[in-house]
C-alpha cells in the first residue's frame, strides 16, 4: 500500500474552517503588540476620543518608540489590551474569511479547472464581507481596548464583556456594528489583495518550478502578500480605526471622518502607522499562512488515520 501524504487529498471545508481560525489566533498572539502600536499611531492627532478622556496627550514616535512608551507609561500588559476580543475576532473572522475562500472560489468558477483573477477577486470580496458582518462587534471592542490609555483610574472599559455591555448601553445595539461600512471596504481590499496575491504568488512559484509547495514557498508568498496589502489598504484602515474609536457624534459618517483627516492633518494622515501595520501584517501573514498550510496537512492526515481501518 502506498503511504498517505496529506497533500495528496484536498482538505475539506471543515478542515479549512478550523485550520484558518486556529492559525489566525496563533498569529495574533505573536503580532498583537504591533497591532496595538498601529492603532495608537493611527488615532494620534485626534482632538477627542472616548479612549483617552481624562489623560493628557501622549506622543508616539515610530513603531518601537510607541511600544517602549506604552511599556514605560502603562506597563507591558498594555501591549495586549483587547487580546480577548482580538482572539474572538480571529476565530470568527478568519474562519469565514480564509476558511471559506477556496469553497467560494470554486462556487464562482462553477467547477472549472481554470481559476481567473475575476473569480479570485469575487471570492475575496464575498468572504471578506461575510466575515465583517459576523465579527464586527469583536473588532469594535478590540480597537476600543487598544486605543484606551491603561494608566490611571479612569479606564472606560474594565473587561471584554463590560465593553460589550457599555457600548450597547451608551450607543445602542448599533454601536457594536459601528464602522461596518469602512470595515467591509477595508476587508474587501485586504481580502482581495492578501488572499489573491498569496494565491497568485504561490501558484507562480510552483508552476515556474522555482519552489515546491512547502515552507519556503508559503513564507515567500505570505510576506509578499503582506507588503502589497499594507500599501493598498492602509488609508481605509486608518479611517476605519478612527471612526470605530470616535466619540458618539464626533463624525457623521466614515466619509466625514476621512474628509476631517484630510483637512486637518493632510494626505499623510492616511498612512499613519504604516510601518507597524506592515510589520504586523507581514509577520501575521507569515505566521498565519505557514501555520494554516501545516495545520491543513496535519488535520487531513489525522482525518485519514481516523477513517482508515487498521
Amino acid at each position: 500500500m502506498v503511504g498517505f501524504r496529506a497533500g495528496d487529498v484536498p482538505p475539506t471545508a471543515t478542515v479549512k474552517f478550523i485550520g484558518a481560525g486556529t492559525a489566525a489566533c496563533i498569529a495574533d498572539l505573536f503580532t498583537f503588540p504591533l497591532d496595538t502600536a498601529k492603532v495608537r499611531l493611527q488615532i494620534q492627532g485626534e482632538t477627542k476620543s472616548p479612549a483617552n478622556t481624562g489623560h493628557g496627550p501622549v506622543k508616539y514616535r515610530g513603531v518601537f518608540g510607541t511600544i517602549s512608551t506604552m511599556v514605560r507609561v502603562e506597563g507591558p500588559r498594555s501591549l495586549y489590551s483587547g487580546l480577548v476580543a482580538g482572539l474572538q475576532r480571529q476565530m470568527s473572522f478568519a474562519s469565514v474569511r480564509i476558511g471559506l475562500y477556496d469553497s467560494v472560489k470554486q462556487f464562482y468558477t462553477k467547477g472549472s479547472d481554470h481559476v481567473g483573477i475575476g473569480s479570485r477577486l469575487m471570492a475575496g470580496c464575498t468572504t471578506g464581507a461575510m466575515a465583517v458582518a459576523l465579527a464586527q462587534p469583536t473588532d469594535v471592542v478590540k480597537v476600543r481596548f487598544q486605543a484606551q490609555i491603561s494608566a490611571g483610574a479612569s479606564k472606560r472599559y474594565h473587561g471584554t464583556m463590560d465593553a460589550y455591555r457599555t457600548i450597547a448601553k451608551e450607543e445602542g445595539f448599533r454601536g457594536l456594528w459601528k464602522g461596518t461600512g469602512p470595515n467591509i471596504t477595508r476587508n474587501a481590499i485586504v481580502n482581495c489583495t492578501e488572499l489573491v496575491t498569496y494565491d497568485l504568488i504561490k501558484d507562480a512559484l510552483i508552476k515556474s518550478s522555482l519552489m515546491n509547495d512547502d515552507l519556503p514557498c508559503h513564507f515567500t508568498s505570505a510576506f509578499g502578500a503582506g507588503f502589497c496589502t499594507t500599501v493598498i489598504a492602509s488609508p481605509v484602515d486608518v479611517v476605519k480605526t478612527r471612526y470605530m474609536n470616535s466619540a458618539q457624534g464626533q463624525y457623521s459618517g466614515a466619509l466625514n471622518c476621512a474628509v476631517a483627516m484630510l483637512t486637518k492633518e493632510g494626505p499623510k494622515a492616511f498612512y499613519k502607522g504604516f510601518m507597524p501595520s506592515f510589520l504586523r501584517l507581514g509577520s501575521w501573514n507569515v505566521v498565519m499562512f505557514v501555520t494554516y498550510e501545516q495545520l491543513k496537512r496535519a488535520l487531513m492526515a489525522a482525518r485519514h488515520n481516523w477513517v482508515t481501518p487498521l
